[in-house]
């Protein structure tokens, strides 16, 4: 199994790739659906919602009045942390109970709007950013779903920056031409890099490179500063450190607390892609990021 974050600026066309994934056997999570689900009618997190921010959130048939909660909800920082601690929980509460469903062969993608600004890019295997500049995004916005022109402008500048996204992006799929053009791009990275990816994690097997997914590498930087980013996210307490060693060959080293982290980072390392070769050496599973993990011991 893989775990791939997809998201994109509002307007960027991520449904598509979504659709592209899916109609291919992607496992789906859908953020904004859980969060929706989770504040039902008759669920406990609507009641608690009335509970604490009054009735007149509700709607004449008994649901949320979105608008009318973030007009309560949105109006000082206490207010917002009341709304999160009833929400986020049960929403961080339903997505691992459809992980733990998924099949074990699963490609899982996890559909977040606000995966950059939230900053869990570092927990996924991969993180496809679908990208459109910000002026066709205006127009899609304006035009396509009737938006006004002062509250697109506004949602697309509370949003995170296209330098932002790219700093955490894997993935770099461009919209400025046709949905069609989109598509195929996105069943092109299904084909060529998920579907091997997927099958070297669960094979424990070290990816043999393509020349042209790794040509595609979306930041000028390399992927370096991300590999670090994730591979804390896989260790954790068991590392002192996380290390670039060579930039140009994407060298990193993992420092082990003890002989105990250093033999668990084995099998974490594994399923977080990073295929043990030799005792204390892993290399990528993924054919379009070629990288080496050396685990030392502090």
């Amino acid at each position: 199994m893989i775990r791939l974050g997809l998201t994109g600026g509002i307007g960027a066309g991520k449904s598509t790739v979504a659709k592209t994934f899916v109609e291919r056997g992607a496992y789906i999570i859908d953020a904004d659906k859980i969060a929706r689900e989770v504040v039902e009618p008759g669920t406990e997190g609507l009641a608690e919602l009335v509970e604490a921010f009054g009735t007149d959130i509700l709607a004449a048939d008994g649901s949320l009045d979105r608008p009318a909660l973030a007009a309560k909800a949105f109006v000082d920082d206490e207010s917002r942390k009341k709304l999160n601690s009833i929400t986020h929980p049960r929403i961080g509460a339903r997505t691992q109970e459809l992980l733990d469903a998924a099949p074990e062969d699963a490609i899982v993608v996890q559909d977040i709007p606000l995966l950059v600004e939230n900053h869990t890019a570092p927990f996924f295997h991969l993180v496809v950013i679908v990208h459109a500049d910000a002026d066709v995004r205006l127009h899609r916005l304006t035009t396509m779903r009737g938006l006004d022109e002062a509250d697109a402008r506004a949602r697309i500048a509370a949003q995170a920056t296209d330098e932002q996204r790219r700093s955490v992006a894997d993935v770099w799929l461009d919209n400025s031409g046709t949905p069609d053009a989109l598509a195929a791009a996105a069943a092109e990275v299904w084909d060529r890099r998920l579907v091997p990816f997927e099958a070297n994690v669960r094979a424990r097997r070290a990816a043999e490179p393509d020349p042209e997914l790794v040509a595609a590498e979306p930041n000028p930087d390399g992927p370096s500063a991300r590999l670090v980013n994730r591979l804390w996210a896989i260790a954790g307490e068991r590392a002192t450190a996380v290390d670039v060693v060579a930039v140009a060959t994407v060298e990193l080293r993992i420092t082990a607390r003890d002989d105990a982290a250093a033999g668990e980072l084995t099998d974490l390392l594994a399923v977080g892609g990073f295929a043990p070769v030799e005792p204390g050496l892993h290399r990528s599973c993924d054919p379009g990021r070629p990288a080496t993990v050396v685990v030392e011991k502090a």
